[in-house]
């Protein structure tokens, strides 16, 4: 990914031929690669609509790039386990974005250019902000779903003392239904496992002999079970803590354990439902082929604000020379992408092939000291010809 310069010049005699100068001196020293960048006869409409429209573009724009960020960085998101590939899927009507800017054709169907330009830039608008409240309600229910599996899968990856046992224990570990017994978890760490032998039947009284099996382990210890009478529980387990052995506070609900299990099944599929997998087959959940619904989304809507926002950078560039250049509308806009080496030279050429659009704003270029009335370098990029980036660099997962 890179960054663009969609400038413009009027479309006069002496301007056309600056235009080639300045093609023929940034491709002889590959300062950039250019482009025509073709904006439709829109309707103009008077000055003054002009002015306020430039103010409301420039708003647009930066909403514009703020919302095609956020579908991109959720793109991302969502392809947690392909970050390699998600810079393919962020494409505009079907092409990469490169190949989309240096194409650039006008979009009549959507925006016809026989309306107002107010409109036009209203449309926009609109279909911008409407993408952007279908990516917060699609997000806020793709990050619920997130948020409860991972609250969960956490319960699955921590030691015997905290994590869940709804996958470790099974109805035949227990004494069930029994008035009189019960049957504990013990988490014993592995270097007491003979003393765990040696004193577990004596710890309390009435504890069952022979009653003890170790049913799973991890690094640190094992999970035993043991068998005792209700009534001298408590008694076991204040003798249980005084010996490093702890009894994990879990009875035995094979109605719960079935929900709990049912519920981390459920929220990983209804996760991966969200999103392709890593080698683009579909993945497949209860027989079924999800389809990534919120991935596809996704792509999509980046196209479509991706391409209303290149819209608005032409609406801007359109509004800018005629409140620039004045009218009747002619001008030449161009696409210039700078080799990354060379962008403070291809500033100096553009701002010397161009200085006599406007010597005052020229000279102050070159001294930024300069206290020029009516003119705030220090708040906006200003040059002598109309000058709008596009930077897709903010996209560049690669």
């Amino acid at each position: 990914m890179s960054e663009f310069w969609l400038i413009s010049a009027p479309g006069d005699k002496v301007n056309l031929q600056a235009l080639e100068r300045m093609n023929t001196v940034t491709s002889k020293a590959n300062l950039s690669s250019n482009n025509k960048f073709l904006i439709p006869d829109l309707k103009v409409g008077t000055l003054d609509a002009l002015v306020g429209l430039s103010d409301e573009l420039g708003k647009l724009d930066s909403f514009a790039e703020s919302v095609i960020k956020k579908i991109a960085q959720y793109i991302g998101e969502v392809m947690e386990d392909s970050k390699d590939k998600v810079q393919e899927n962020l494409l505009a009507n079907g092409v990469d974005l490169i190949s989309y800017l240096t194409r650039f054709e006008w979009d009549m169907a959507k925006y016809p250019i026989k309306q107002p330009l107010k409109n036009i830039s209203e449309a926009l608008a609109k279909q911008i902000t409407q993408i952007e409240t279908d990516l917060k309600s699609r997000t806020a229910a793709y990050n619920n779903i997130k948020g409860n599996l991972q609250s969960l899968e956490r319960k699955t990856v921590g030691n015997l003392l905290t994590r869940t046992l709804a996958d470790i224990v099974h109805k035949e570990d227990f004494v069930l239904n029994s008035e009189y017994l019960i049957t504990l978890l013990v988490v014993v760490p592995k270097s007491n496992y003979a003393q765990w032998q040696k004193t577990y039947e004596s710890l309390s009284d009435m504890v069952v002999p022979r009653s003890t099996k170790m049913i799973a382990e991890d690094a640190e210890g094992g999970l035993f079970t043991v068998t005792l009478f209700r009534k001298v529980m408590d008694d076991f387990k204040a003798k249980a803590r005084e010996n490093r052995f702890m009894v994990r506070e879990f009875y035995f609900d094979e109605k719960e354990l079935k929900c709990e299990k049912e519920e981390i099944m459920k929220l990983a599929s209804d996760k991966k439902q969200q999103y392709v997998t890593h080698n683009h087959k579909w993945i497949f959940s209860s027989q079924q082929p999800c389809r990534g619904p919120l991935l596809r989304w996704l792509k999509v809507n980046f196209s479509e604000a991706f391409v209303a926002w290149i819209h608005v950078k032409a609406l801007r560039v359109f509004v800018e020379s005629v409140l620039r250049y004045g009218l009747p509308v002619n001008f030449q806009a161009m696409l210039l992408q700078p080799s990354k080496k060379s962008v403070k030279r291809l500033r100096d050429v553009l701002n010397a092939v161009f200085k006599h659009l406007d010597e005052v704003a020229a000279a102050s270029i070159m001294d930024m000291s300069m206290d020029i009335p009516g003119l705030q370098l220090s708040n906006q990029e200003y040059y002598p010809y109309v000058y709008f980036k596009i930077d897709l660099s903010l996209l560049d997962y690669s």
